[in-house]
C-alpha cells in the first residue's frame, strides 16, 4: 500500500464578485462550512476574492494581509489545505500569485509565469521565474495558473510530480481550448491533471462556463463523487497511478533540457 494513496479534493467554481474582496469571502466562508470532513484539499479558481482585474493597485494584498489571513485560519479550522490564486505586491512589484495553505498554516506559493498578453496582464503584473512543485501529504503537485495550460514545456513532468494543478478565469469562446489542453497535460505528463474555472460574467462581458474538472493520468475526465452548482468533489488514487506508470514507462524516454528564465 503506497503512503496517503487517497486524495479527496473539493473544486470550487462560482460567479466571482468583480473587485469584491469581501464578498466573495463571505460567500466562500458559507460555501465551505458545508463540505464533507473528509476533503483533504480545496481549490478556488485565478484571483478567486477579485476576478481577473488589471486594477491591482487598488486591490493587491501583502503576504500577511486580509485574504492570507482568511485562508490560513480556514485551512487551520477545516484539518485541510486550501488553494487559490489572489493579487500580491511584493517588492514594488504585483504578482497573479497561486497561494497554497496548509492544514497547519505553512504557505507554498507561485507566481504565474506565462502572463496573459491578450489583456495586457504582463503590464501590470510582474511573471514568475520558477516553477513549483509542493509536497502534500505525500502527493506531489505543481502548481500553475491560467494562461500557463498552453505552454506545455513549462508543464513537463520533470519531476516525477503525481497531480498538475491549474486555477483559471478561461473564458467561454475558448473553453473547447480548455477541455482540450487539459486531457493533454494529463496524458503527456503521466499525472492527474486539474483545472478550477470560474462561472459568471464579469465586468468585461466576458462569459466562464466552468468546465471545471479532473481528468486521469489515461486523459479521462473523473466521475464526480456528488454535484453541486459550485462544488465538485472527487478523490484520487495514488495506486492507480504509479501502476500504470510501471506498465507504461513513457516517462523514461522524456527529453532532457533546460528552460531560460
Amino acid at each position: 500500500m503506497i503512503s496517503n494513496d487517497i486524495l479527496n479534493i473539493a473544486l470550487i467554481e462560482y460567479d466571482i464578485k468583480w473587485e469584491d474582496p469581501i464578498s466573495n469571502i463571505n460567500y466562500l466562508e458559507k460555501k465551505l462550512n458545508h463540505l464533507p470532513n473528509q476533503i483533504e484539499l480545496i481549490i478556488l479558481p485565478e484571483m478567486f476574492s477579485t476576478g481577473f482585474t488589471m486594477n491591482a493597485e487598488n486591490f493587491a494584498e501583502s503576504m500577511n494581509g486580509r485574504t492570507i489571513k482568511w485562508m490560513e485560519s480556514l485551512a487551520f479550522e477545516k484539518k485541510c489545505a486550501l488553494a487559490g490564486s489572489i493579487i500580491i505586491k511584493e517588492n514594488n512589484s504585483f504578482f497573479n500569485r497561486f497561494v497554497f495553505v496548509y492544514p497547519d498554516k505553512r504557505i507554498a506559493y507561485y507566481d504565474k509565469r506565462h502572463l496573459f498578453s491578450l489583456a495586457k496582464e504582463e503590464k501590470i503584473y510582474t511573471k514568475g521565474v520558477s516553477q513549483k512543485t509542493i509536497d502534500y501529504k505525500n502527493w506531489k503537485i505543481n502548481l500553475q495558473i491560467c494562461y500557463d495550460l498552453r505552454f506545455p514545456v513549462w508543464s513537463r513532468n520533470s519531476e516525477n510530480y503525481d497531480l498538475l494543478l491549474y486555477v483559471a478565469n478561461w473564458p467561454d469562446k475558448r473553453i473547447k481550448h480548455w477541455d482540450l489542453l487539459l486531457r493533454a497535460r494529463a496524458v503527456e505528463n503521466m499525472s492527474y491533471c486539474i483545472g478550477v474555472n470560474r462561472i459568471g460574467k464579469d465586468i468585461n462581458n466576458h462569459q466562464y462556463p466552468g468546465h471545471s474538472n479532473v481528468i486521469d493520468f489515461k486523459g479521462n475526465a473523473l466521475t464526480q463523487i456528488n454535484e453541486d452548482y459550485n462544488i465538485k468533489l472527487f478523490t484520487l488514487k495514488k495506486t492507480e497511478l504509479y501502476n500504470y506508470r510501471a506498465d507504461f514507462k513513457f516517462l523514461e524516454d522524456r527529453d532532457s533540457f533546460n528552460l531560460e528564465v
